[in-house]
């Protein structure tokens, strides 16, 4: 089983501006969403064994974000719930379809999370990224879990997803980032998030990662792995509606392809070669391609890409 851990929020996502009161604010509409809860929902579409791990509402919000993850076959069993509101993330979308937001996260339910006491027997990985590593003290224990997790030995994803409207301190936020890498098995980012975190593929491999994943949007993904392997595969050709959680359906795509070729250890990453990391870029590219052809967070479902 892969447990994905973070926190799961609702897109507030602008809809046709038409007959708008006044014509620049067009209507809202709500969407499940949070970086962590869309790679969950996206690694249950596409037949992976999955488990969220969590903090989430009992408010009306939270109670669909909960359905949304039994919907996608994702164990509900670590998810802890909490009278608090569930946070808002409202995007806007720009005219080539990324996505941008604004969060509302004073006092909502997932940045009290506590770290469980075990996870499932038989884990083999655990994703971490995005929000739920930046607000605490939630913060605080997903850190508890990745490091601990990494000590016994499982496989640990990480997207740190940047959101600087959330992070206070640029730097000291940077240097977490870097105590992170000895606990990391696989780094994946985009280059927007390379270049606000100042490193480079090589360096942050040297400290503890046995691959590192960048995306490029529509360009696709390279992957750079420990023993001086760099490998890239181009994106898929679509009709961008937006970009909202193709980030979160490449991280999903990744843990499937390698959790499918038994590539979740370091030793399995550095055994793929040029043949293996290119099918599973492949795969991570032809999913994320599927998820931007339509409107908010909405990853494809394993029969979407056979």
């Amino acid at each position: 089983m892969i447990v994905v851990a973070g926190e799961a929020l609702i897109d507030l996502v602008p809809q046709d501006s038409a007959g708008a009161v006044p014509p620049s604010l067009p209507p809202l509409a709500p969407r499940l969403g949070g970086g962590p809860y869309n790679t969950a929902v996206a690694l249950g579409r596409l037949g992976s064994p999955v488990a969220f791990c969590s903090r989430i509402s009992r408010d009306a919000f939270g109670d669909a974000l909960v359905e949304g993850l039994r919907a996608a076959d994702v164990d509900v069993s670590y998810v802890q719930r909490g009278a608090e509101p569930t946070t808002l993330a409202v995007a806007s979308i720009g005219p080539d379809g990324s996505a941008g937001y604004s969060f509302y996260v004073d006092g909502t339910a997932d940045r009290l999370f506590t770290a469980p006491d075990r996870l499932p027997d038989g884990v083999r990985a655990v994703s971490f990224g995005t929000c739920s590593l930046v607000l605490e003290p939630g913060a605080s224990a997903y850190e508890e879990l990745m490091r601990r997790e990494s000590a016994r030995g499982v496989f640990t994803a990480l997207d740190p997803n940047i959101r600087a409207g959330l992070i206070p301190d640029a730097d000291a936020y940077r240097a977490r980032f870097k105590s992170w890498l000895p606990s990391v098995s696989l780094l994946k980012l985009s280059e927007d998030d390379a270049s606000w975190l100042g490193g480079t593929p090589r360096e942050w491999l040297a400290s503890g990662p046995g691959a590192v994943v960048i995306t490029r949007g529509g360009k696709g993904l390279t992957v750079f792995t420990r023993d001086g392997g760099e490998w890239s595969v181009p994106g898929e050709q679509v009709d961008v509606v937006d970009t909202i959680g193709a980030g979160d359906t490449v991280n999903a795509a990744l843990l499937h392809g390698l959790s499918l070729r038994n590539a979740l250890s370091t030793p399995g990453l550095a055994a793929l070669g040029a043949d293996g990391w290119g099918e599973v870029l492949r795969l991570a590219a032809r999913a994320a391609a599927i998820t931007v052809s339509r409107a908010g967070a909405e990853p494809p479902h394993a029969a979407e890409l056979a």
